[in-house]
């Protein structure tokens, strides 16, 4: 006999309880940390989000102000998680210390097991793969430590940039979404006008990322420690 209460199941007089919340994690590759934000993090955090390419392909406020900032930091990040809807993590040198991205966990389904990743990549740390080692690391900790079935990707038709970091970590294509996403595109006069854009679907499913872990393995930074 089966009786489910919420949240909340009772097999046989057992209990069992779903887990519904992401622990209060961080993250470390050979180069990264990946932690929650601090209040130190917030002048880079406004730099980073103001920058041109971020603002073209996500929806933060524009500009991005120090207002913007300190909401995210105080109080909208740490909600995603203690809400249920995901995670975000801040993406740090592990050298240096300084702020070079976001990862972000949202939509997330835990029936099913699911949810969608986001991320962004400082203008003074691109073209070092931090995206790519960033995200893989936190694929490795969903479906080895969280036990997650399916991590999802959605990038703007003309993001390449965004596309190639999932292509990397062995995502699959599964589609379209036609004329989904708000994208902003740079007037004539400088200021930005909002277009309309297609948005891929990407996926990634804990067979597809240990069939491709000899790939993972040649970036030489997919190993990874968690610590509270």
């Amino acid at each position: 006999m089966l009786c489910v209460h919420g949240l909340q199941r009772t097999v046989f007089g057992m209990e069992l309880r779903m887990t519904t919340t992401f622990p209060d994690i961080s993250i470390s590759t050979e180069r990264l940390v990946l932690r929650p934000y601090e209040e130190s993090d917030i002048p880079a955090h406004i730099e980073m989000m103001n920058d041109e390419m971020v603002v073209a392909w996500t929806s933060a406020p524009h500009p991005y102000t120090a207002a913007d900032a300190e909401e995210w930091v105080r109080r909208i990040a740490p909600a995603e998680r203690t809400e249920g809807r995901g995670v975000v993590l801040a993406v740090t040198e592990f050298l240096t210390q300084r702020l070079v991205g976001t990862i972000h966990l949202k939509n997330t389904d835990w029936r099913t097991r699911a949810t969608e990743v986001a991320y962004v990549t400082a203008p003074w740390a691109r073209g070092e793969g931090y995206a790519t080692e960033s995200v893989l690391a936190t694929a490795q900790w969903l479906f080895r430590r969280q036990r997650f079935e399916r991590l999802e990707l959605r990038t703007a038709a003309d993001n390449t940039a965004s596309q190639q970091v999932a292509q990397k970590i062995g995502c699959i294509s599964e589609g379209v979404l036609r004329n989904a996403w708000i994208a902003r595109s740079r007037t004539e006069d400088g200021g930005w006008t909002d277009i309309r854009t297609d948005l891929i679907v990407w996926s990634l499913l804990p067979e597809d990322f240990d069939s491709s872990a000899d790939q993972h393995d040649d970036f030489g930074h997919s190993s990874f420690t968690e610590w509270n």
